[in-house]
């Protein structure tokens, strides 16, 4: 399905979530006004860096372990709709919770190109559910 002109242009550039485009790489080559708002990195502050910008540096070693094999082998455990709950850094090196999901670019031979991630900052929900679960917890041990 073909979207009408500029459509898809405009969902990039509008939407309030981050979109974030990498090449094989990981480095970035998209970063929409979403991704600024979340993470506080302008586009052209982003733009050609290393995921690492954004990822807590005790979990770089296992991103790159899972970037390198979803290169390799064109799958992601996380490309079909499945959610990934991560914590991600901002700019001002704020720790916040995202939740997001990948799609794997291609290029003309269908070899994995890149991705494009969709993430959400769901910081708040995360610490009020660990809010409730410390309340419960604490309630439940003076019964």
């Amino acid at each position: 399905m073909n979207m009408p002109g500029g459509l898809g242009e405009a969902l990039l550039r509008s939407a309030s979530d981050a979109i974030v485009a990498t090449d094989r790489d990981g480095r970035i080559t998209f970063w929409n006004p979403g991704a600024e708002r979340i993470f506080g990195f302008t586009a052209n502050e982003a733009a050609g860096q290393p995921l690492d910008i954004i990822i807590p540096e005790n979990l770089r070693a296992r991103h790159w372990e899972g970037f390198r094999h979803t290169m390799a082998t064109g799958t992601s455990r996380y490309g079909h709709g499945d959610l990934l709950s991560v914590p991600a850094l901002t700019k001002d090196r704020q720790r916040i919770s995202v939740e997001f999901t990948i799609v794997l670019l291609r290029n003309d031979r269908q070899e994995v190109a890149g991705t494009v991630a969709v993430m959400r900052d769901v910081t708040k929900r995360f610490e009020e559910v660990r809010d409730l679960k410390r309340r419960l917890a604490a309630a439940g041990g003076k019964a």
